[in-house]
């Protein structure tokens, strides 16, 4: 009977244990996961501080290296238009100017590339051979150094604007603004476009084919609904074009000519801030010519901020509507 009684008693705790392996086992579980997951969230908050520090630390680092030309000069900085390093005299407008013209006029004449891209793309070649040839060759245009594009501009572009500049009269210069801008157009089509392309392949198609159920054209079908059902996607990408613009350096600096002055028009040689620095920073010589270097740094962030900012406003402004 003892023996009997200790076997019964050892078979039902036994048994209570293994109902209570399953509960112990998922309490466990949770417990950990519980853990991982706290760990992950401060993982995550750590780099976005990371981010946050990295960009004050860049800005600060430009404002305080940019002292001795905000002491000497203030405001006189932005608006001058002199700029002689030999007799302490910067003016940086010269440069600001060439930066947005040069800028600008490549979005400018880019955006028909790129909008027609990312509409074929996104509207009559979803998939295939053709689609992927495209795909792949746009994208291989964002992977090209910037010095060859310099090459290029400076053996294609540069005796093409010549021609020109010579048949409409023109002081046939070559290197300027246009030619500038001509090859940042190129460098930019692939960023608009793949991002103009992904916005619409998102359109739903429910509402293409209701509109093509009631009788509407494939044009009127992408001008009515593809693009404005898009067009926050498509902003995000002109904003990131015009960004890569600004901060072009290298073929810029071989296409522009460098002259430190206003651009008269789009033909005539110029600068841009990106340009002045990589011609004039390892050649600065006294504290006062490095901190203009400097603070010309600084002035291309903040328009840089001020246009990603104002895209930020239109893309928000889109959505609500």
């Amino acid at each position: 009977m003892e023996n009997q009684f200790s076997s019964e008693l050892h078979i039902e705790d036994t048994t209570g244990t293994s109902e209570n392996m399953p509960a112990v086992s998922i309490l466990y579980k949770k417990k950990n996961w519980k853990v991982r997951e706290k760990i992950f969230s401060y993982l995550i908050y750590a780099c976005g501080m990371l981010v946050l520090l990295l960009v004050a630390g860049i800005t600060l680092n430009l404002v305080f290296n940019s002292i001795p030309t905000l002491k000497a000069y203030g405001v006189k900085f932005v608006i001058g238009t002199e700029w002689n390093p030999v007799n302490d005299q910067f003016g940086a407008f010269p440069f600001i100017a060439g930066t947005i013209l040069t800028a600008f006029l490549a979005l400018l004449i880019s955006l028909p590339f790129s909008m027609s891209i990312g509409i074929v793309l996104g509207e009559y070649f979803k998939e295939g051979i053709f689609s992927s040839f495209i795909k792949t060759m746009t994208e291989l245009l964002a992977g090209i150094p910037s010095v060859i594009y310099g090459f290029w501009g400076a053996y294609f572009i540069i005796p093409a604007i010549q021609a020109l500049e010579m048949q409409i009269g023109v002081v046939p210069y070559g290197v300027g603004v246009l030619s500038a801008s001509l090859v940042l157009a190129v460098m930019i089509i692939p960023y608009s476009a793949s991002f103009a392309r992904e916005a619409m392949e998102l359109v739903p198609n429910d509402l293409k084919e209701g509109a093509y159920s009631l009788g509407a054209t494939r044009f009127e079908v992408i001008s009515t609904i593809s693009i404005p059902f898009s067009i926050s996607g498509i902003i995000a990408g002109i904003i990131l074009s015009l960004g890569r613009a600004l901060g072009e350096t290298m073929a810029v600096t071989m296409l522009i000519g460098n002259v430190n002055g206003i651009p008269e028009n789009i033909f005539a040689p110029g600068q841009t801030i990106a340009s002045i620095i990589a011609n004039q920073f390892n050649e600065a010589n006294n504290e006062l010519h490095i901190s203009a270097m400097i603070e010309l740094g600084l002035i291309l962030l903040i328009i840089t901020a001020i246009i990603n900012i104002i895209g930020k406003l239109i893309i928000s402004k889109m959505r609500v509507e």
